[in-house]
This record gives C-alpha cells, structure tokens and sequence, in this order.
C-alpha cells in the first residue's frame, strides 16, 4: 500500500477519534487564537507608552467617529465629541474647584445616567481614580464603603440627598469636600458642582495631568458584598481595565452596534464590560435609569439596539412579561452577560428570536474567566486547555458546613472528579495576578489560599462552587460563605442580620438566602430569638429593615427560634435551616412574611406559601 493511499485511509480515523475525544478541538483552538489576538494588541499598544490606558483609546474614538452617538438616554444623545468636551470641561471644573491632583480618589454616588461617563473620563483625564458608590447604601455601609478607598471628594446626585445628609457630620470631621451634580445646593456644606462645570473651559487636558501611571495604578473601586457585612473595594487597577474589554470583543460586538445596559453602571459589568466595551469598539450605549421589564423591547425597538447586557435575573423577567404579537420584532442579535438558567435561555430564544446569547463566568475582583464560546445552554463558560495553560485553576473538595477546603492527610487539597461539584479556585502567577481590596489588608488575605497542591503555591478563592462535566463545560452551582445572591446583587448575611439585630425585641439573628422555585439565586430569610419576655413585633421590623437596607437585601421572611444554633467553633449553622425554607407546612417555628402592602410582618400562610409557587405573588 502507498503511503499517500495510507494517509487517505487515515484521515477519516483521525477525524472520528477527534469527535470522540476531542469533539470541541477546532473550537477552542479558534477561540484560544482570538483571545491571544485580544492580548497581543493591548501589550503592543503597552510596549509603545507604558501609561496607555482607557483614555488613549476613547481619544481615538473621539478623532475616528467625532460625531457618532456614544450615548443615548432618554430622549437624549450624546456623540463621542460632546462627550469628550463634556469631559474636559468637568475636570477644569474638578481642578479648580476641588482642588483634584493626580491620585485622588472621587468617590461617585449617583444612579444611571451621562454624567456619570463623563466625568468618569474626565477624572480618568486627570489620572484620578473613581470609586463607584452603590446608591442604595446607607448610614454606617456608605461611610465604610467611602473610608476605604480615601476619597477626598464625593459626587453626588442632587436627589440622594438624605443620604448624603445622614452622612455629613461624618464627612465634614474628615474634611471631605462634598458636591451635588446641580447648579445648586440646597444642603449647608455641601457645594454644587453643575455650575461650575458648564463655566469650565472645553480645551483639552494634557496628557501630562496623568503621566508616570502604568497598568498598576489604581483606575476604579467596585464594591462587592463579602462575609465581613459590609462592602468590599476591589481595586480596579488599570491593566485590569484595559483588558475588561475582551468579553464584547470575544462577544463579537463593532462599531456599528448600539449595546443596551441596563445594569447599574458602579457595578463591573455595566461600567467595564458595557461601556468600557463600546469604547474600545467605537459602538453606541444606551443608559437606562432603572430596568423595567415592560419597557424593556419598546427601548430596544426605540433605539434600534442590536446587542444588550444582562443577568440571568433579567432574562427571566422578560419570559414572566405577558407574550405579545410582536416579541420578535426587534434587531437585537447578541446578548451578553451571566447567570442565566437553562430552562429560562431555552424559553427566551424561543419567545424572543435566535438572539445570540454570550454567556460568561467572572469576577469582580477574581483572577478566573470562562467563556460559552459553543453556545452551550446552560453552562456559564467551557475550559480550554490551551487558556487552562495562561490560567491555571482547579475544583477542590469543599465543606460546606465548615465553610472551608477540604485537606488530606499532607495539609493539601483534594481535587473533585468531573461531574462533581466543588470550590473553584485560580492560581495567582505574575501574568494572573489577585490585586484585591482597599484598605483592611485582612480581607485581600482571606481570599488566598497557600500550599493547595504543594508548598508555596498560591490560589484565589472565588467562593463560587461550580462543576465541570466531561466536556468541559463549567456549569455554576452555588456560593459558599455567608454571601447570596438575589435580584443580581450580592447581599452579605452579616450586615442584614446586624440591621435586623438592632430591633429592640431581637436578641440574635441568623440570616440566609433560601431557594425559591422559578427564581434565580436567594431570597432572605431571618431565623431569630427574642428577648426573654419580648414579643415578636412585625410593624417594628418591617420600619427597621426597610430603613437601613435595600430593598433587595431584606429578609423576606422571618423564623421564631427558641435558640440559634451555633458550630464548635461559634459559627452560626445555616445549612439546615437553608434546607428547610420556608414552607409553613414543614417548619413548626412561627413564620412571617414581609408584606409590603400592609408594611409589616404577617403570619406565614400556606396560601402565601401556593401563591408563590404558583407565581401569583411577586417578590
């Protein structure tokens, strides 16, 4: 037999024993090629001028499409170049009349709109790190959370001013100048910055206001609840920004797109991946104050968007909208975001079209990323031997109820077979590092875990439990620690139960988030004691948690407990009562439900309990 006839004999072997054990081969080959085109890019551009930043890019974006639309909200639009002179004017202002030098950190309290662009960018002009203030916080979170990244200013929104007042004693003893986006001021102290910045100058800002910053320096502060109870500041260096740019590129997304973000733009996703996104493409955004999923398709029609961001909360809340003629009558193509379940993707390309859906697994502050590149439904991203190589990670034995890596008899961890959940964890190297967070060096510290395989080695822990099948497709499972996740925001179970505890007939409380069906993440639920001789008050409590926490942080339904059950170790138990909900049928302890109407706790029913799953009671 020739050679030439044995290689053609071969050829169908080889390509049958590819789809059987490399099936995904040529995939992740060309996925691996796109990411490494991504990176080569951004360290050519480096190896030019090592302070090439975020800035650098808008500025080219600025000079190639000056008058195409950077942002549309409401009835308003926003080219590259009004942008970019909005910009300039807001840090002429900032210079002048707060005094802002290189490495001052302004701290940003304001909900979705265009300012908050643009004076991103001026401050970015300056070389001024931002710190992105979640506008739902309150009273002792908004000082720590304002504390820890040494702010020197604070921007805010005219209509969070009870806020901002409940704060400023605090504020003005620390010498912090104060300012509200408007062209007046109605609170003592506090300064109006609108004025100013429509008086400011539009030149330019030189770029030596920023020189000498590399990809180490400190770009933003995104906050992210951890088991502390209160907020975390993970440090947004600017090599980390530069690079948040490659989810819509690897989502496929141009210049000629207009992206939708109806995300909070002080959340990763919304500011970095969104509009960090469309100005590394040149592409068009739509701001959106708050999301309503009524308005939803109309604002996309509106506007002709042709991608949007989301998080699996948000493609539920579509699917739960009453069906119309027209759900398909729109030019939206792509979607990118995470956390969506697999029932609800199937439901929603069914209902809405073949909308591309670019789902993805990372983290705010974290060293990990996975990407769907196969459009797999329901599995958050896919391993890729050859990124597996740039990144390394692992999934290890966890114990819950312990709340710690499981070890074997040599002090290291125990990798879990495919197919089995466990703790996924992402090796710290030079080339991935784990910046973590402003100020107390303990929670950064926390986060590490040394000698996992052998000595010396460090890994990052997500806190995120996962499974990874056969293929290699990873598939999200649950978060550990005293953190869960509801309406897309992290709720930490420590802060809500210190909120709850201050109630006067409250001796301790115990917080967690319970499974609800049809629902993605957690819902609150409070196990309490009271006080010997006190009785349960449910219009008290319902004043309580409604004052000091947003409203996706509080619990929405309360259990009576003799005593709260702790571990040796004096930790609060939580797996059990997790377990057991909040099914008035199975639970012997009294059990309330926050009523909203009536603005209090009331008794749990089984008529509450049939009505939310039947879906027939919102929550």
């Amino acid at each position: 037999m020739s050679v030439a006839k044995s290689v053609l004999l071969a050829i169908p072997v080889l390509w049958m024993l590819k789809r059987i054990f490399m099936p995904y081969l040529w995939q992740d080959l060309k996925f691996f090629y796109k990411v490494i085109i991504y990176m080569k890019k951004i360290e050519q551009a480096l190896k030019q001028s090592p302070s090439f930043g975020v800035i650098d890019l808008f500025l080219k974006q600025v000079a190639t499409r000056p008058n195409q639309p950077f942002i549309l909200y409401q009835d308003q639009s926003y080219t590259y170049k009004d942008i970019d002179l909005k910009s300039n004017q807001a840090a002429w202002a900032l210079m002048e009349h707060a005094k802002l030098k290189k490495g001052d950190c302004v701290a940003i309290f304001l909900g979705n709109e265009p300012a908050y662009i643009w004076i991103w960018l001026a401050l970015v002009k300056l070389g001024c790190p931002m710190a992105c203030l979640n506008y739902n916080i309150r009273s002792k979170s908004f000082l720590h959370c304002f504390k820890c990244c040494e702010a020197k200013v604070i921007i805010a929104a005219p209509e969070l001013r009870n806020a901002v007042e409940e704060v400023l004693p605090a504020l003005t003893e620390q010498e912090v100048l104060v300012f509200y986006l408007s062209r007046e001021s109605p609170t003592p102290g506090v300064y109006s910055l609108l004025d100013k910045i429509e008086a400011a100058s539009q030149d330019p800002i030189p770029s030596s206001f920023r020189s000498g910053q590399n990809v180490k320096s400190p770009a933003l502060y995104i906050y992210t609840s951890g088991t502390t109870g209160l907020p975390k500041a993970a440090v947004i260096n600017q090599g980390r920004l530069l690079i948040s740019s490659s989810i819509s590129t690897l989502s496929g997304i141009t210049c000629k797109d207009i992206l939708y973000i109806p995300l909070p733009l002080y959340h990763s996703a919304g500011l970095m991946i969104g509009v960090r996104g469309c100005i590394q493409h040149g592409a068009t955004c739509v701001i959106r104050n708050k999301f309503s999923a009524s308005q939803f398709w109309d604002d996309c029609r509106k506007y002709n968007v042709t991608a949007f961001q989301y998080i699996g909360e948000i493609l539920r809340y579509l699917c739960n909208t009453p069906k119309k003629d027209n759900d398909k009558d729109h030019r939206v193509q792509t979607a990118m975001g995470n956390g969506v379940r697999g029932d609800v993707w199937k439901e929603f390309i069914s209902r809405f079209g073949p909308i591309k859906i670019c789902e993805f697994y990372a983290a705010t502050e974290g060293n990990s990323f996975f990407f769907n590149y196969t459009g797999k439904i329901g599995a958050a991203g896919k391993n890729n031997r050859f990124l597996k190589a740039m990144r390394p990670y692992s999934v290890i034995r966890y114990d819950v109820e312990k709340d710690e890596p499981v070890r074997d008899a040599s002090g290291h961890c125990i990798n879990v077979a495919k197919g089995e959940t466990g703790l996924l964890i992402s090796k710290i190297t030079v080339t991935n590092p784990f910046v973590g967070y402003a100020g107390d060096a303990s929670l950064t510290e926390k986060k590490r875990l040394y000698n996992v395989f052998e000595k010396g080695d460090l890994y990052f822990n997500t806190g995120d439990l996962i499974m990874e099948d056969s293929d290699g497709f990873i598939f999200f499972q649950d978060r550990v620690g005293d953190t869960f996740r509801w309406k897309g925001e992290n709720v930490a179970t420590t802060e809500v139960a210190d909120i709850v505890g201050m109630t006067d007939f409250i001796e301790e409380a115990n917080v967690y988030g319970v499974p609800v069906p049809y629902h993605e993440g957690r819902i609150g639920m409070a196990a309490i004691k009271l006080k010997e001789g006190q009785t349960f008050d449910g219009e008290k409590l319902y004043g309580k948690v409604v004052d000091y926490l947003p409203s996706y942080a509080r619990p929405r339904f309360v259990r009576i407990q003799d005593s709260i059950e702790v571990t040796g170790t004096f930790k609060q138990r939580k797996v059990e009562l997790v377990k057991e909900g909040f099914n008035p049928a199975v639970i012997k302890d009294p059990l309330y439900f926050l009523n909203e109407t009536d603005k209090r706790y009331k008794p749990m029913t089984s008529q509450i309990y049939n009505a939310i799953l039947e879906k027939t009671l919102k929550l």
